[in-house]
C-alpha cells in the first residue's frame, strides 16, 4: 500500500467507520484501508510527484492560468458559474464578452489544436530519406535544405535509443528523429545497423497510383454497377443468386481501356500470402481469371469459440490491437472506416485498414448509408486489400452517423439495408459479417426480426450489442435477450457483446449459447483480459507490469507513426486516449469482492504504490505526466481533452 494510505483513511471524516459502511451502488467495493477523498488523493499525487511539493491540488502555469482542465471546457461553462456551481468575480467587460462567446457546431467545443508547429523549421523529405536526386521543387520549396541550421532548431532528443535503429537496423526518419543520436554518424549521417532485418511490411497501404485514379474517379466498379443494377429491379431470391456471376476478369484488363492501367493490389500482397481476391496476372488464361466463386466455395469464416477484439474507434489503432493479439485476442477488426471517404482515397482512412503481419485473422469494417457507396467500396477492398472477412456497422449510435443514415439507423431502412448486404455480399470473395444493437429505441428491440433476413441476404456471421442506439452504453447489456436471439439466428453463428470484463463474464456469456464473445471496453480498462479468459484466474497485475504495458505500446507507437516530432505527438496523443480508460481499473488485490464491474466506477483510492495510485488518477494533467515517463516532456501549449468525453462539454 502507498505510504501513508492507512493514515489518510483514518482521518478522512466520512463519517464512522469505513469498513462498516455499505458500498455505494454503482461503486466499485474496495477494501477500506485504501479509500481516500478527492482532497487527499490528489494531495498526495502532487507532494509525490512534484518536484516542489504544493498544499494545492490545482496546477498552474507561469500567467496564473488554471491547468487542471483545458481552455475549451472552461469557456463551455454556464455564464458566471465554475465547474463547482460556484459564482465567478465580476470580470472586465471585454473579458465577459470573451466567456460569453460560444463555439458553435457539433463538437467545436473540443479543443482542436493543429499541430502547425510541425512545418516550421521542417527538413526538406529528400534530405531526410537522403535520396541522391536534387530536391523536386528547387528554390520553390518551403522546407528546408540546411541540415546545421535544422539541427540548431531541433528540440532536444526525447531519449538515447532509438527503438526503430534497435529493432530494425535502420531509422527511415534520420536526423529528423526524435532520438536520432542513437544512429547519428559524427557528421550527421545516418548509421545502419548491417545483419537486422527489415521492418515487416505493414500490409493493406494505399498504393499512390491507386489514390490518384480514386481522387480523379477513373476506377471502373463493374461488379458492383452489375449487382446494384439486378438489386434495382426488385428483391431475388436466396442470398447470392446466380445471375450475379460477373464477366470474365479478362475484360478488366481489355485492351483501350486506360481506367484500370495500375495494378490495383498492393506490391507487398505477393510477399505475405495469398490475397484476400483475384489478382490480375500475366500469362496464361486460367479458370481462376474467368469463374466466379461460387456461394458455397466463398472463403469461409470459422471463429466459433475464439476471442473477438471488437473495432474500436480511436483506441483500436494498430498498436493496441497488437498489444491485445499478445495477451490473447484471437480475432482482430479494424476501426469504423467510411466508404466513401474510402472512395475519394484519403489517406487518414485508408490508415485504419493496415493489417500487422501478427494478425492472423483479421477484418475490417465499413459504415455506409447507401447500396451504391457500399457496394463499390467493398469491390475495390475485395481487389486491393488482404482481410479475412469484412463487417457493417449497423451499431454506431452517434448522431453524426445516424442523421446521415448509417449505423443504427440502417435497422430502420430496411430496404437500403438488404440491398448493402446483398450487393457486398455479391462482389466479395471473402465472408461478410454484422455488428448491430438490440434495436433503436431502448424497449423496443428489432434485432430478433432482422437475424433470420441477414441469414437469407448472405451475412456470414453477425455480432449483437446487448444495447440500444438510445442507451449508448448506459445500464447493462441485456444478455437474455441475446439468448433469445441466438435461437433466431440459428444456422448461422451469433457473437455477443457488453460488459464483459471477467473471466465469469465471458463464462455467463457463452451460457446462453453465443458462437462467441466479443470484446470491447474490457480490452480498454485492462488488455490482460484476454490471458484472464483462456487460463480461467484473476491477474492482480503490478503497477510496473502495466506501466511496461504503455511502453511496449509506444515502442509499437513509434515502429506506426514514426519517431519524428509528428509521430512521437501522434504516439503520446493515442496514449492519453487510452489512459483514459485504463484509469477506470481497479487492481484485483484493493477489490473486497471480485470481480469488478464494468459500469461500477471507482472511488478514489490510494493503490499499493505511487505509480498504482497515479495510474488512478482520472485527470488529463496526471496522464500526460504518465506519458512523460515513456516519451517525455510535452511541448509547450499541449491541450488534450479525450474524444469520449468531447460530448459531454457541448
Amino acid at each position: 500500500m502507498a505510504e501513508g494510505a492507512a493514515v489518510v483513511s483514518a482521518e478522512s471524516d466520512g463519517g464512522g467507520d469505513l469498513g462498516t459502511v455499505e458500498p455505494e451502488r454503482g461503486v466499485a467495493p474496495i477494501k477500506p484501508q485504501y479509500l481516500t477523498t478527492k482532497e487527499q488523493f490528489h494531495e498526495f499525487l502532487e507532494a509525490k510527484g512534484q518536484e516542489k511539493p504544493s498544499q494545492e491540488s490545482k496546477t498552474v502555469d507561469p500567467a496564473g492560468n488554471d491547468l487542471a482542465e483545458p481552455e475549451a471546457k472552461r469557456i463551455r461553462l454556464e455564464d458566471g458559474q465554475t465547474e463547482d456551481g460556484q459564482a465567478e468575480e465580476a470580470a472586465e467587460p471585454g473579458e465577459q464578452l470573451q466567456a460569453q462567446k460560444r463555439a458553435r457546431g457539433q463538437n467545436k467545443c473540443r479543443p482542436h489544436v493543429k499541430p502547425t508547429h510541425y512545418d516550421k523549421n521542417k527538413l526538406c523529405p529528400s534530405l531526410v530519406q537522403e535520396s541522391a536526386a536534387r530536391c523536386f521543387y528547387g528554390d520553390r520549396c518551403r522546407f528546408l535544405h540546411d541540415v546545421g541550421h535544422y539541427l540548431e532548431t531541433k528540440p532536444a532528443d526525447l531519449g538515447p535509443s532509438c527503438v526503430l535503429f534497435e529493432t530494425f537496423g535502420r531509422c527511415p526518419y534520420g536526423v529528423t528523429c526524435r532520438f536520432a543520436g542513437a544512429h547519428l554518424g559524427p557528421e550527421g549521417q545516418n548509421l545502419v545497423r548491417e545483419g537486422l532485418v527489415q521492418a515487416p511490411p505493414v500490409r493493406n497501404g494505399l498504393d499512390k497510383a491507386l489514390q490518384q485514379q480514386l481522387r480523379k474517379r477513373k476506377i471502373h466498379f463493374k461488379r458492383a454497377e452489375q449487382a446494384l443494377r439486378q438489386l434495382s429491379r426488385g428483391p431475388l431470391p436466396g442470398p447470392t443468386p446466380e445471375a450475379t456471376v460477373p464477366e470474365g476478369r479478362e475484360a478488366e484488363g481489355a485492351p483501350g481501356q486506360d481506367n484500370c492501367d495500375i495494378q490495383l493490389a498492393p506490391q507487398e500482397l505477393d510477399t505475405v500470402g495469398p490475397p484476400s481476391g483475384p489478382l490480375r496476372t500475366c500469362g496464361p488464361l486460367t479458370d481462376e481469371d474467368v469463374v466466379r466463386l461460387r456461394p458455397h466455395e466463398k472463403r469461409r469464416l470459422d471463429i466459433s469459440g475464439k476471442l473477438y477484439l471488437a473495432p474500436l474507434t480511436t483506441c483500436g489503432n494498430l498498436p493496441f490491437r497488437r498489444i491485445c493479439k499478445r495477451f490473447g485476442a484471437d480475432v482482430t477488426c479494424g476501426e469504423m472506416a467510411v466508404c466513401t471517404n474510402l472512395l475519394q482515397g484519403q489517406t487518414s482512412e485508408w490508415a485504419l485498414l493496415k493489417r500487422h503481419p501478427c494478425e492472423d485473422i483479421f477484418g475490417v469494417q465499413l459504415e455506409g448509408a447507401f447500396p451504391d457507396t457500399m457496394t463499390k467500396c467493398a469491390e475495390l477492398l475485395n481487389r486491393t486489400i488482404e482481410v479475412d472477412f469484412v463487417d457493417i456497422n449497423v451499431g454506431c449510435p452517434i448522431d453524426l452517423v445516424f442523421k446521415k443514415g448509417g449505423g443504427c439507423a440502417l435497422m430502420n431502412r430496411l430496404a437500403k439495408f438488404q440491398q448493402i448486404v446483398r450487393g457486398m455480399n455479391q462482389v466479395l470473395d471473402v465472408p461478410l459479417t454484422v455488428k448491430l444493437r438490440t434495436g433503436v429505441q431502448e424497449r423496443v428491440n428489432l434485432a430478433h426480426r432482422l437475424l433470420p433476413d441477414l441469414r437469407d441476404w448472405g451475412a456470414a456471421l453477425v455480432t449483437l450489442h446487448g444495447r440500444s442506439r438510445e442507451q449508448r452504453y448506459t445500464k447493462l447489456a441485456d444478455w437474455q435477450y441475446i439468448e433469445q436471439c441466438v435461437a433466431a439466428a440459428r444456422p448461422m453463428p451469433l457473437f455477443g457483446n457488453g460488459d464483459v470484463l471477467s473471466y465469469e463474464d465471458a463464462n455467463r456469456a457463452l451460457q446462453t449459447g453465443v458462437a462467441g464473445v466479443m470484446i470491447a471496453r474490457g480490452a480498454l480498462l485492462k488488455p490482460w483480459l484476454f490471458t484472464e479468459i483462456k487460463e480461467q484466474r484473476h491477474w492482480d497485475i503490478s503497477s510496473s507490469e502495466r506501466l511496461d504495458i504503455l511502453r511496449d505500446f509506444t515502442h509499437y507507437g513509434l515502429e506506426h507513426w514514426g519517431s519524428d516530432t509528428q509521430g512521437v505527438e501522434k504516439t503520446r496523443r493515442f496514449l492519453l486516449e487510452w489512459l483514459s480508460f485504463l484509469c477506470r481499473y481497479v487492481p484485483v488485490g484493493l477489490l473486497e469482492r471480485l470481480p469488478q464491474r464494468i459500469n461500477e466506477r471507482p472511488p478514489y483510492y490510494l493503490g499499493r504504490d505511487y505509480l498504482e495510485t497515479l495510474m488512478a488518477s482520472q485527470k488529463a494533467t496526471d496522464w500526460i505526466r504518465i506519458s512523460e515517463m515513456l516519451l517525455g516532456p510535452v511541448p509547450p501549449n499541449f491541450v488534450f481533452l479525450p474524444k469520449h468525453k468531447a460530448n459531454a462539454y457541448k
